[in-house]
């Protein structure tokens, strides 16, 4: 193989510009998700289940907000989180999906808008895997537009009341706590609500033919009684709810990196094995031309996030800039996934090969957290400062 496999394709180098403790990060969570979530991952696919045995041992390896800094957290640089996502995502993407809502979308908002009373208490249960948590944004008939929410909470004097219902909750029957976006009076503001109070009910969406190795939920709160301390107090509005997303857009522009580039190496040991015409399917010049054009789409995407990772790290970071990543990334995983599985012919369609596995997922990740076209939007205003969302 050439040289610019390290195992992974790296046209640009990009190991040789790891530190030693990021080379470490990464090669110890490889090793990981090979041991111990690999081997149950077509499993849990197939009977649409989360292998809920993987939680601990997770926040035993320091996968849970790593970005985080204080509270016994890792603090990693966002490289090194990056690399995270990646080995994640290498798996499956409902187990990037489950780390970066439980990090990006749960302790995060806890993290950097509560009390330090909800941090002391959730950021070390929730980094451990002892607790889950999920993020209640979206709704029904909100979808791109989540400032049209109608879930309230209303201040009834010792208590708020929280009426309406989230969609789409990844980790919804999973999770101990939930961090709820309603509509007040003075805005919309973030509630941590315990997911056990009466008039709570957590339904779980059924027959789903993508991520089905993770939970999806609906969250419905009929006059739901949460304490005052429940409150995320410095939440402001609409702004604080896209804040954790550009978290978790960020892990998901380095995620999908992973899962292309398994599909990518799985299409390429195949066709060098596959004979056909007395030749390896790797001889013929359409097939090379499939391979060239995916290693210079995954290399430009991988030096995309590694850039703005440096960027992040500088807290200098845009939100449009994280748009660009993830709608590049994501459209460049999925075309690359549906490029793969044409190589792999008639075999592509069984689950003991994990690229038509991937390409469903990566069409619910095309969706979530800001789908394509919304991104394209983003940078569209960024251009040209005119909005065209309404």
């Amino acid at each position: 193989m050439s040289t610019f496999f390290h195992p992974y394709p790296d046209f640009a180098e990009i190991q040789s510009l790891l530190s030693l403790e990021q080379k470490q990060i990464q090669n110890s969570v490889r090793e990981f998700v090979q041991k111990e979530i690999e081997p149950l991952i077509v499993e849990s696919y197939r009977k649409e289940s989360f292998p809920i045995s993987i939680l601990s041992k997770m926040g035993a390896m320091g996968l849970m907000g790593p970005n985080l800094v204080g509270y016994g957290l890792p603090g990693m640089d966002s490289i090194s989180y990056g690399l995270v996502m990646k080995e994640l995502e290498r798996c499956d993407s409902g187990i990037r999906s489950a780390a970066s809502v439980q990090g990006a979308l749960v302790m995060f908002p806890i993290h950097a808008f509560g009390t330090e009373e909800q941090k002391s208490f959730w950021l070390p249960r929730l980094a451990k895997g002892q607790s889950v948590g999920c993020f209640g944004l979206s709704e029904s008939e909100g979808g791109s537009d989540p400032g049209a929410m109608k879930t309230v909470a209303q201040d009834s004097g010792d208590h708020y009341l929280l009426q309406g219902s989230k969609m789409w909750i990844t980790n919804g029957n999973l999770a101990e706590i939930a961090v709820v976006w309603a509509r007040m009076v003075e805005g919309i503001r973030g509630f941590l609500v315990p997911l056990d109070l009466e008039g709570v009910q957590v339904i779980k969406m059924q027959n789903k033919l993508s991520l089905r190795a993770s939970v999806t939920s609906e969250l419905i709160f009929d006059r739901v009684k949460i304490p005052k301390s429940a409150l995320l107090p410095k939440t402001e509005g609409l702004k604080s709810a896209l804040q954790c997303l550009n978290q978790a857009r960020f892990g998901i522009a380095w995620g999908v990196i992973g899962a292309a580039e398994a599909c990518y190496l799985e299409a390429l040991n195949f066709a060098k094995n596959r004979i056909l015409f007395k030749k390896p399917l790797t001889s013929f010049q359409l097939v090379q031309r499939k391979l060239a054009i995916m290693a210079t789409q995954i290399t430009q995407a991988q030096l995309l996030v590694f850039r703005l990772s440096q960027i992040k790290d500088q807290k200098k970071i845009q939100p449009a800039q994280v748009s660009m990543a993830k709608q590049v990334c994501v459209q460049m995983a999925l075309d690359v996934a549906r490029t793969c599985r044409d190589i792999l012919g008639a075999n592509g369609i069984m689950d003991e090969y994990k690229t038509m596995r991937h390409m469903a997922n990566l069409e619910t990740v095309y969706t979530y957290e800001g789908t394509n076209d919304i991104h394209l939007l983003v940078l569209g205003q960024e251009i040209t400062g005119t909005p065209a969302f309404n």
